[in-house]
C-alpha cells in the first residue's frame, strides 16, 4: 500500500459537541498522527446522538475511505448509542463481548458492575476490542472502523494501541513561511503557482496581530523534490512582491494554524 494514497474520516459523536458545551479536542491529535503514518485525514464530520444519522453516516463513510475513526457515545448512559449504531450499520448483532465482560469485572469492586456498566462490555459481533489502559472499558474495531471513546486521553491512548493495525502510505511533508503581505497580494500568483504544481497543496492564512498584517502561506507535499522546488517557486514570487519571510524547517504536516 505504500504508494497508494491512503485516507481516513473521523466521526466526531455527541450533541455536546454540536451545542458548544464540550469542545473537541480529538480532530487535531488524530490529524497530526495519521499524517505521522502516511495516512491522509481527509474528512471530519460531527453529528448528533441519533441513530438514523449515525447508521447512515457510518455506512456512506465506511465505504468512501480506507479508514474510519469515531469518538463519542460508547460510555454507560442511555445516549451512548454508538456501539448499538455500528452494530446496526454493519447488519450485526450486539451482544456482550466476553473479554470486554472479564475486563470490567476486574476493575470494577464486588456488586459495582451495574447494568449502566455493563453497557461498555456489549460489542458487534466479532468485534475486536481496543484497548483502554486508563479507565478499562474497550473499543472496538469493526473492518475499517475503529470505534474510540470521546475524552481526549482515553482516546489518545486507545489510538497509540492500535496504530500496529494501521497500513499507511507516505506522509505529507510541511514547508511555511510569515510573509509581511496582505493575502490579496499573493493570491493571484499563488493560484497560478498552484496551477503549477498540482500535486502540492498550497494554503494561505492571514492574520492581524496588532496591526500587522501577513500572511502564512503553508505548502505541503509527499514528494520532498516537487516540495522544494514549489518553495524555491514561492519564495522568488514573495520577494518579487516584495514582501519578506523567513522559511520554517522542513516538518511532517502541520496544519493551518496561525
Amino acid at each position: 500500500m505504500p504508494d497508494k494514497t491512503v485516507t481516513a474520516c473521523l466521526l466526531i459523536i455527541g450533541n455536546e459537541i454540536l451545542s458548544g458545551r464540550t469542545q473537541d479536542a480529538n480532530l487535531a491529535f488524530l490529524g497530526r498522527r495519521l499524517n505521522d503514518i502516511g495516512i491522509r485525514l481527509t474528512e471530519a464530520r460531527v453529528i448528533p446522538d441519533i441513530e438514523a444519522v449515525v447508521v447512515d453516516t457510518l455506512n456512506t463513510v465506511r465505504t468512501t475511505f480506507d479508514y474510519v475513526f469515531t469518538t463519542g457515545g460508547i460510555g454507560p448512559t442511555h445516549d451512548d448509542i454508538t456501539s448499538s449504531c455500528v452494530a446496526k450499520a454493519f447488519g450485526l448483532p450486539l451482544s456482550l463481548h466476553p473479554e470486554a465482560h472479564a475486563r470490567l469485572q476486574a476493575h470494577y469492586p464486588p456488586g459495582q458492575l451495574n447494568e449502566a456498566r455493563l453497557r461498555m462490555a456489549h460489542t458487534p459481533e466479532g468485534a475486536q476490542l481496543i484497548d483502554n489502559p486508563v479507565s478499562t472499558a474497550p473499543g472496538f474495531q469493526i473492518e475499517n472502523v475503529f470505534v474510540m471513546a470521546g475524552i481526549p486521553q482515553i482516546m489518545q491512548a486507545m489510538f497509540e494501541g492500535i496504530v500496529h493495525r494501521l497500513v499507511g502510505g507516505q506522509p505529507l511533508l510541511s514547508r511555511s513561511i510569515t510573509v509581511t503581505l496582505p493575502e490579496g497580494r499573493v493570491a493571484k500568483d499563488l493560484g497560478a503557482l498552484q496551477d503549477t504544481y498540482p500535486d502540492v497543496e498550497m494554503g494561505s492564512y492571514p492574520f492581524n496581530r496588532q496591526g500587522n498584517i501577513g500572511t502564512r502561506l503553508v505548502l505541503r507535499a509527499a514528494d520532498p523534490a516537487r516540495l522544494t522546488a514549489a518553495a524555491g517557486e514561492l519564495d522568488d514570487l514573495v520577494k518579487a512582491l516584495g514582501g519578506g519571510g523567513e522559511w520554517d524547517q522542513d516538518l511532517p504536516n502541520e496544519g493551518g494554524a496561525t
